[in-house]
């Protein structure tokens, strides 16, 4: 394991940049750090929750760049929220993570909980293979107890494109407004809309989730979840809009777990981004990388 002093040292020597199995890595200003492989670069903030900052095709943005807070980039929580329920807990969303290179891959390190005992650790890396980012999460119980928890992406775009997914039916969640969803051969389409007011929707998905701005598609790859799976009041896949044209979030989970005092639970999700003018071929552009 190479300590974050250790990584500036090689990043000294090889002018910036770590090459590994045909990636990136790069040390950039503010604690921040980016992977890039061939015209796709997605950027961390280790300073502010490990959050991930930026995602693009060349110089097209797919991640909503908000100023406000909850409002820009893709983070992680635990679920159900629930158990925490607002805001987000602070050593998952906004502290410092402390930051490594391993084995190829640029770890990131929350600070424990203090009100719930866990740990949270992000291993992101390029995949030549495919072109996809792997970003792999874990929950460490430190708590002393036994505790059930679930693993919860949420990613941030702008409002305005077309959101889709494997799914028969949608259904209004945490009190809000259900979304204007159609339905055909099997999935689920929401081309993005206004209103003035918080709305959400959970479904059960297939393990995977595909946004599409005219310019890009973005597809996330996940565990699929079983019937009863999902943390209680919770789904496999969530869609949340913010009032008027500002962002929608696109969220997954994975399944509830139970886990002993010092145990873990690791949950991957693969990130795909694809240049396509429009949206024509969106879903067969899907179906290629499933």
């Amino acid at each position: 394991m190479k300590t974050l002093r250790t990584l500036f040292l090689l990043l000294a020597v090889t002018g910036g940049c770590l090459l590994a199995k045909g990636q990136e890595i790069k040390a950039l200003e503010n604690d921040q750090y980016s992977i890039s492989l061939n015209d796709v670069t997605l950027v961390v903030d280790a300073a502010h929750g490990g959050k991930i900052l930026s995602y693009r095709y060349q110089d097209k943005e797919v991640l909503n760049q908000g100023r406000f807070p909850n409002s820009f980039g893709s983070t992680f929580w635990t679920s159900p929220q629930a158990q925490w329920n607002w805001p987000p807990v602070p050593e998952y969303d906004t502290r410092p993570f402390t930051a490594e290179q391993q084995d190829g891959a640029l770890v990131l390190t929350g600070s424990k909980s203090e009100r719930f005992g866990y740990r949270i650790r992000k291993k992101l890396q390029a995949n030549p293979q495919d072109g996809s980012f792997v970003i792999t999460y874990s929950i460490i119980n430190e708590s002393g107890e036994t505790r059930q928890v679930a693993p919860w992406e949420i990613s941030r775009v702008p409002n305005g494109g077309l959101l889709f997914f494997e799914a028969s039916a949608v259904e209004p969640a945490n009190n809000m407004e259900g979304l204007p969803f159609t339905f055909s051969d099997g999935i689920a389409w929401y081309q993005m809309d206004e209103a003035q007011m918080n709305r959400k929707i959970n479904a059960d998905g297939k393990g995977w989730l595909a946004f599409c701005n005219g310019s890009v598609l973005f597809v996330k790859k996940f565990q699929d979840l079983a019937e009863g799976q999902a943390a209680p009041a919770e789904a496999e896949i969530q869609v949340y809009a913010n009032p008027g044209k500002t962002f929608v979030e696109i969220e997954e989970q994975g399944a509830f777990t139970t886990l002993q005092p010092g145990e873990s639970v690791d949950w991957t999700v693969c990130w795909y981004l694809l240049p396509l003018e429009g949206t024509e071929g969106a879903l067969d552009a899907v179906k290629k990388l499933l």
